[in-house]
């Protein structure tokens, strides 16, 4: 990993919580549902809203997909880890104190590894704990008063907490996206950002390289990626500033306001002895087998790292590339189904990560949604492997398929005129003719001139209209030039 850049003599230091919503049908301690959108206060049982005599029960299912994390990540699941009450006071927390768990989490450790550019990154994760969602307070449409929706109490989350490993805003993006594309892969999230079910927050905090760690500000419920990049971006110039002015960057809570493009300050932040934690009560020790973690082991798919490992021994793809083609399931399919069916992986993988991501992120759309499908995709890259198009001819018929204006590869390609001349003899009596015409390149070549040569396969490629084969061309000229 390459030395982090410093911003005006400062480096800066981030940290990520991530709240992932787990996909379970039912809340984490009581059996109400978990749809989203539903009307306010629809989804809320007694137990939600810690009714005198109610008691907690623990989901199931939230325990496999924490095991399911943690098995993705490489960390520890730990055998016994206790849920304890985290005391505060908020309108949207009926019970006055969430359940989480703090001294002993359910996953300890792991790593996440991502690309930033070319370069190879990995963080760090000290844990990763289930708790409970609090309800959401409603301030707009109510005459100048706040409702509360409580329909989200008792949502199950798995906390994701990193060290302080991050650089930059970019890296701290890419681990985002890294982990979203965990969290998504194993089925464990559904990863909406807009709905709330994948949210971070960044703890930032910039020093003077060697010093030791400056105070952090926690920049709270980035949903979007391009919001952490903005937010992040912002708060270590501010924060640069106010050192710079000497003054004394304070803990604290911010948000940030996508209108302004700026973070404000919320609430000062408190440290976990202000939450009075102590053991829940009412819930024993959470203790998980060795069998049930070996259960869940059987089932988990192969994963992206594992995976992207298999496209560089099996396909020969670079490092990078084979990471970009298991950004998500869908791509992995995409490509593996175009590349067994062209035999050309790199080709296309050039093809996913150029013009078809910028195609879909132009239009917004997801792989799924393609108008181009795999198989299409395939036969085109293999005309292309052949020679029957140039790269160019490609463009055109990618542009056919994707319009709509054709469906068929060899039919477009047919339609537009766009096989390359392959014709050797016919190549060769153009060739003849175009070094007739420009015998003062010629010479120049012959002198040393290089680039009388290239003058010389625009010419050739001029006189076919596009249409000779490029490699042809090429050799022929070499072959006539001597």
């Amino acid at each position: 990993m390459s030395k982090p850049a410093l911003i005006r003599g400062f480096e800066v230091v981030i940290g990520i919580e991530t709240h992932a919503q787990l996909s379970t049908h039912s809340k984490i301690f009581s059996g109400s549902a978990t749809h989203f959108g539903a009307a306010p206060n629809t989804q809320a049982s007694p137990v939600d809203l810690a009714l005198p005599g109610t008691l907690p029960v623990m989901n199931r299912g939230a325990v496999e997909r924490a095991i399911r994390f943690g098995l993705a990540v490489g960390a520890k699941v730990a055998p016994l880890s206790i849920f304890a009450r985290k005391n505060y006071f908020y309108p949207d927390l009926p019970k006055g104190y969430q359940i989480s768990q703090y001294e002993t989490p359910v996953v300890q450790g792991g790593t996440v590894e991502f690309f930033v550019g070319n370069e190879k990154h990995s963080v760090n994760l000290t844990r990763a704990h289930l708790e409970e969602d609090a309800g959401k307070s409603l301030h707009e449409d109510y005459q100048g008063q706040s409702g509360i929706d409580l329909n989200r109490a008792g949502t199950p989350l798995l906390e994701i907490v990193t060290e302080p490993d991050m650089r930059s805003s970019r890296e701290a993006v890419e681990y985002a996206k890294a982990l979203h594309q965990i969290v998504t892969w194993i089925g464990i999230c559904d990863g909406n950002m807009q709905e709330g079910s994948f949210r971070c927050d960044a703890n930032v905090s910039v020093r003077r390289p060697g010093a030791p760690f400056g105070t952090r500000r926690e920049i709270k419920n980035l949903n979007s990626f391009k919001f952490m990049q903005q937010a992040i971006d912002f708060e270590v110039q501010w924060q640069i500033d106010l050192l710079e002015d000497g003054g004394t960057v304070q803990q604290a809570t911010v948000l940030f306001d996508p209108d302004t493009g700026e973070t404000r300050a919320m609430r000062s932040k408190e440290d976990a002895h202000d939450y009075r934690y102590f053991p829940d009560p009412d819930l024993p020790p959470l203790v998980i087998a060795t069998a049930w973690i070996e259960d869940v082991r059987a089932q988990m798919p192969e994963l992206p790292r594992s995976m992207a490992a298999r496209f560089q021994a099996d396909y020969g793809l670079p490092a990078y590339d084979a990471a970009a083609m298991t950004q998500s399931k869908a791509f992995a399919t995409y490509f593996e189904e175009a590349a067994r069916i062209s035999g050309q992986p790199k080709l296309v993988a050039n093809w996913l990560m150029g013009e078809l991501a910028r195609r879909l992120n132009m239009q917004a759309i997801e792989l799924d949604a393609s108008p181009v499908r795999a198989a299409a995709l395939a036969a085109m890259v293999a005309r292309v492997a052949d020679g029957t198009i140039s790269n160019n001819g490609a463009k055109q018929v990618f542009d056919a398929l994707w319009t709509g204006e054709g469906s068929d590869v060899d039919a477009v390609i047919e339609a537009k005129g766009l096989k390359q001349m392959s014709d050797s003899g016919e190549l060769e009596r153009i060739i003849d003719e175009v070094l007739a015409a420009n015998a003062k390149s010629v010479e120049e070549y012959r002198a040393g001139k290089d680039k009388a040569f290239n003058a010389l396969v625009g010419q050739a490629m001029k006189a076919t209209r596009g249409k000779g084969n490029p490699t042809q061309v090429n050799e022929l000229l070499k072959k006539k030039l001597g």
